[in-house]
């Protein structure tokens, strides 16, 4: 089929975030018994929700002209969840685990869609107690996001090491940055997408699972790319939850900027080279292990380098489409984040200043509404 390239898209965008419920005694996550979400549909109608876990809060910004608009919305929502938080004496953070909380001591959502998949999936889904940040970039086209989702799978580590916050799991350290992906792997149908050819044997795949019984509808393919089966977006999936907005909104402005270049080079009859999904999937677990302190594998050259320093090359692969999506100053951030480490670098260094996993929430905590 051929791909209709003429008209560039607006790469509209939205972003998901999942809060954690935390009470500031204890420290640990706690069931907010639905107050929080039924409070802010008062005010923020769909863009608040529950989650699975009665201790996690999902938002939602609504489709965003570009990425100041994202970052103003996403400043909002945890402006206004804080507030609702506050009323109930309780406080929000955002990182992908919790330092210490136990997912058998957590509530599940009363609402037939969770006793549905929990039905389904066991303890896999009661023990599913994370927290992500998920990116929409709005193509209308499905057979030109079905190509761009083949082409960024090879940059997801990449974006993925920049937002490690998941260091620790039940009061362990476990040695990951971003031990999330390793607790959410136990589903099915998640991790890194397969190559599809076209839409055609895309929308088969998803024929076939519907018809045998293995889904009932297409959101539960939970990859950590898809093309979205309701909206007309690609949906990244992979990004742990970051600590700020500045973050949040630096990787927003990535994303896009990736998926506007490979429009870009489809424009041009070109594409960027397409890697076995076996070989990404050895960077997605060195990005999991190490964040952007340790090595990735530059598939081209074949050898290992930094982490820092593919993702100084990601940054020269975007810079020509940075200026039009107006996003300079966000992609910047980037420079930031590899001085002062991510959420779990900072997790785990208020750790090893202070052993007590209490500070570490208390960090989080604090950071939850910075440079707002």
């Amino acid at each position: 089929m051929a791909l209709s390239l003429k008209k560039l898209p607006k790469f509209t965008l939205g972003v998901e975030e999942e809060y954690q419920i935390i009470d500031p005694e204890t420290r640990d996550l706690r069931s907010h018994m639905s107050k929080i979400v039924e409070g802010g549909k008062i005010t923020l109608k769909e863009q608040v929700k529950a989650e699975m876990h009665q201790s996690v809060v999902e938002v939602g910004t609504n489709v965003c002209e570009n990425v100041a608009q994202a970052r103003a919305e996403v400043s909002s929502l945890r402006n206004k969840i804080s507030e609702l938080a506050a009323k109930q004496d309780l406080v929000v953070g955002a990182a992908s685990t919790h330092p210490f909380a136990r997912w058998q001591d957590q509530e599940i959502t009363d609402d037939p869609r969770y006793h549905v998949i929990v039905d389904e999936l066991k303890d896999i889904a009661r023990s599913n107690l994370i927290f992500g940040l998920h990116v929409h970039v709005g193509i209308d086209n499905r057979e030109i996001a079905i190509q761009l989702m083949n082409q960024a799978c090879y940059f997801l580590p990449h974006i993925y090491a920049l937002t490690t916050n998941s260091p620790f799991w039940e009061g362990r350290n476990t040695g990951f940055k971003a031990f999330r992906a390793k607790v959410f792997a136990k589903f099915p149908r998640t991790g890194l997408p397969e190559y599809f050819d076209s839409v055609q044997s895309y929308d088969n795949y998803l024929e076939t699972l519907v018809k045998t019984n293995c889904i009932d509808n297409p959101k539960k393919i939970w990859w950590d790319l898809r093309i979205h089966p309701f909206f007309s977006t690609i949906e990244f999936r992979i990004c742990d939850m970051c600590l700020t907005v500045d973050e949040t909104t630096c990787i927003v402005a990535l994303i896009q900027a990736v998926v506007a270049k490979l429009y870009k080079l489809l424009l041009s009859n070109t594409s960027f080279n397409i890697y076995r999904i076996a070989l990404i999937r050895e960077n997605k677990f060195r990005a999991a292990r190490n964040g952007i302190e340790g090595k990735l594998i530059d598939f081209g050259r074949k050898i290992e380098v930094p982490t820092s320093e593919l993702i100084m090359e990601l940054l020269d692969f975007i810079d020509d489409v940075v200026d039009e999506l107006d996003s300079r100053s966000e992609i910047e951030y980037v420079h930031q984040i590899l001085k002062n480490g991510t959420g779990a670098d900072q997790q785990l260094a208020v750790f090893d200043q202070t052993q007590d996993l209490k500070k570490v929430v208390d960090m989080i905590t604090s950071k939850f509404n910075e440079g707002i």
